[in-house]
């Protein structure tokens, strides 16, 4: 079967706390061949995240310097701090023929529609916000004022859900990593065939 020549964009976004994150890992760990794009923050690094892998924790002043650049595919002030793509890391993976994933928020992935019409912009939703509000209280990482602000801009962002191709509920991690796991590949597949 013929390679194809370029890669796909996969665009997996949701409100913090409706699990990306897991399953985006979850993804990778079982579909080979998939590239991940770190994105860049302005925030400090949770326990645990490791620069250059979780994300590249700039400064404000470095990343501002870089979208005065023109070095992002797409940047966002979200909960207080800038997230950005760096456009290049994303270029180069999809014209070496890799599909690349990005786990961006909402106004990055809506941002993408713009620049990269044919990227597959997939939101994961929680069951309801009461389990969201659990999820991030779960997590332990947020101060009671960075929950609330999270908690509404969630309800922002779920309203955004139609504008995306694909949603997919997470209210079971291993049903919604096997229908991620099965929605990329039948991209996949769909490309290799037109190839």
């Amino acid at each position: 079967m013929a390679r194809r020549n370029r890669g796909i964009l996969f665009v997996i976004s949701g409100p913090s706390g409706a699990g990306k994150g897991t399953l985006r890992k979850i993804l990778f760990d079982r579909v080979p061949g998939l590239a991940y794009s770190v994105s860049c923050t302005t925030r400090h690094p949770r326990e645990g995240e490791r620069d250059g892998i979780d994300y590249w924790f700039v400064t404000e002043e470095a990343f501002n310097r870089a979208r005065d650049r023109g070095e992002f595919l797409e940047w966002a002030l979200v909960h207080d701090h800038h997230y950005g793509t760096r456009a290049e890391d994303v270029r180069r993976e999809l014209e070496r023929g890799r599909d690349v994933v990005l786990e961006i928020d909402v106004q990055g992935a809506l941002s993408i529609r713009d620049a990269c019409p044919d990227a597959v912009l997939i939101f994961i939703a929680p069951p309801s916000v009461d389990e969201l509000s659990d999820r991030l209280r779960e997590r332990g990482t947020e101060t009671p004022e960075d929950l609330s602000l999270r908690l509404r801009n969630a309800m922002t962002e779920m309203e955004m859900a139609s504008k995306y191709d694909h949603v997919i509920l997470n209210d079971n991690v291993e049903r919604a990593a096997e229908e991620l796991i099965a929605l990329v590949e039948s991209y996949r597949n769909s490309k290799e065939v037109q190839s």
